[in-house]
């Protein structure tokens, strides 16, 4: 059902998203640690073939502020080379997790901790450009190291370069959102930098160079695939696969909310698994689905993946056209977009949210996060978010209540308001039974030794370990050694398995299990009756 009108309308969104990508793929190819024409074929290439084959009709992806955030300290440890063949390793790593489809890995993940994670990459985003912002020189292998070498080097800030940088800012914050819809406030930014540096020639560093070709001079080489550097580049290459498949995902859950439709996650993987494989020998960086150009795509009224392909092409255009032009935008108006874009990157509304309601885990996640994404690499900073968050739930859930209650005839139905339930003890278990939670279990012959029948209700049980399993024979051991009859009632299907693997059942006697409590009642009625 493809027609003139639905082509008109990815015409138009895909020109709209060519001017929403073309500072941030200058400015983000200049913070990957390789430059603006880097910057471009990544968006030019991936718009082509990852937005040609991605799972959903929506996505458009590119280098992004997240990526080039990892991408700027392995570039200044391993050099353009080393990003470009970690770039190609982390293709064919996203192409086995789409083969093992561990797209749905990406849903575990706590929301405080993309959030923490997000806000730890905006701010290694806004700490990686004060050299551009200021004009200044450092060296380091990361931001805090950039920011601790100022002491060794002095800080000289050029004016001029800050200059550029506060106008962007200036102009970003301030220009209209219903103009913004039309023409992005980061590309009036950089149209009024490059017009002022144009006139007046300042001194300040730019761009420079931008060729006219879809294959960059500084692209990956055979002769980068030994042993030695494939094994180096392996641990990069896993963090960029994460992140590329932790942003497309949820940059794709995000959107299809937006449009309906449903993102197919292996599809996905695949699509950004082919993309990062072929990019590297074009010269270009990483590259992932970019919330901000795909949210852009579909407000803009985009009906296909031709607004990917479209995009790209608009992109070509300004490669070819507009490269002369471009090469005199100075680093610092790249700089100034970069630190908007870190501001607006963090979830704010999410972040208020935690803190105004005072969720004292979330916050701790959020934070942890955070810190551990500025300090250490992708994959440390999510695995520990993840193992804290897991840690967490297992402390606020690792918690058996136990309450006993004798019984109320009134609540039972049916019965003679002359049985005589005196001796007749029902104990509530709620709570996981596991290893963190024998000594709690322990507990159980104190609520036991008044009551002469005890039943254990154990419907708010959901699992059981064998350590429990263990604690609870020796208690139903000693209890059966003090003449007392243990009922069991509301077991589990999973509580009951372990139960008859462990030998617990036949310890018991299997007519001692019971539906519910009121069933056990009635039994114990008989009992006394045949008494």
């Amino acid at each position: 059902n493809y027609d003139l009108r639905k082509f008109t309308l990815d015409a138009m969104a895909g020109l709209t998203v060519t001017a929403v990508a073309l500072p941030l793929a200058l400015a983000f190819g200049v913070s990957s640690g390789a430059d603006a024409a880097a910057g471009l074929i990544t968006a030019i290439i991936a718009g082509v073939l990852i937005g040609g084959l991605s799972g959903a009709s929506y996505q458009i992806s590119g280098p992004t502020g997240a990526m080039s955030a990892i991408l700027l300290s392995l570039a200044m440890r391993n050099g353009i080379q080393g990003v470009l063949l970690a770039g190609f390793l982390s293709g064919i790593i996203l192409l086995l997790a789409a083969a093992f489809r561990f797209g749905k890995l990406v849903s575990f993940i706590p929301s405080p901790v993309i959030t923490g994670f997000t806000s730890g990459i905006a701010i290694i985003i806004a700490l990686g450009q004060i050299d551009n912002f200021f004009g200044t020189t450092s060296h380091g292998e990361n931001a805090v190291q950039k920011l601790l070498s100022y002491g060794e080097l002095g800080f000289s800030p050029n004016l001029y370069a800050i200059m550029f940088g506060i106008l962007v800012i200036i102009v970003m914050l301030i220009w209209p959102k219903k103009w913004n819809a039309k023409f992005p406030s980061s590309l009036a930014g950089i149209i009024i930098a490059l017009s002022v540096n144009w006139i007046f020639d300042l001194p300040v560093n730019v761009v420079g160079n931008i060729p006219k070709s879809l294959i960059s001079e500084n692209r990956l080489i055979f002769g980068s695939f030994t042993i030695s550097n494939i094994i180096s580049m392996m641990s990069p290459a896993i963090s960029i696969a994460m992140l590329g498949m932790i942003e497309s995902l949820l940059c794709g859950a995000s959107a299809g909310k937006m449009k309906n439709e449903k993102i197919n996650a292996d599809r996905e993987l695949i699509a950004q698994g082919i993309g990062n494989i072929i990019i590297p020998f074009c010269g270009g960086v990483p590259a992932t689905a970019a919330i901000a150009r795909t949210s852009v795509a579909i407000k803009s009224g985009g009906q296909t993946r031709l607004v990917s392909i479209i995009h790209s092409a608009g992109l070509i255009a300004s490669m070819f056209l507009l490269g002369n032009v471009m090469s005199r935008i100075p680093l610092s108006a790249l700089a100034g977009i970069l630190m908007v874009t870190a501001w607006r990157m963090n979830e704010w509304q999410e972040i208020k949210y935690i803190f105004d309601k005072k969720f004292g885990t979330a916050i701790m996640e959020f934070v942890i996060t955070m810190a551990a994404t500025v300090m250490f690499d992708l994959t440390i900073a999510i695995l520990i978010g993840v193992f804290f968050a897991i840690m967490m739930y297992v402390v606020k859930n690792s918690e058996l209540q136990i309450n006993a209650s004798p019984v109320d005839l009134k609540r039972i139905k049916g019965h003679e308001s002359s049985s005589d339930y005196s001796n007749t003890k029902i104990i509530y278990l709620t709570g996981p039974m596991f290893f963190m939670t024998r000594q709690k279990l322990s507990q159980l012959t104190e609520y036991a030794e008044d009551a002469e029948n005890i039943i254990l209700s154990m419907r708010a049980v959901t699992t059981i370990d064998e350590s429990a399993v263990s604690e609870l024979k020796q208690i139903i051991i000693k209890l059966n050694e003090s003449n007392k009859n243990i009922l069991f009632c509301g077991l589990q299907n999973n509580v009951k398995d372990m139960f008859d693997r462990s030998g617990l059942t036949s310890l018991i006697n299997e007519e001692y299990f019971f539906w519910d409590a009121i069933e056990a009642l009635r039994y114990l009625k008989i009992i006394q009756t045949e008494a």
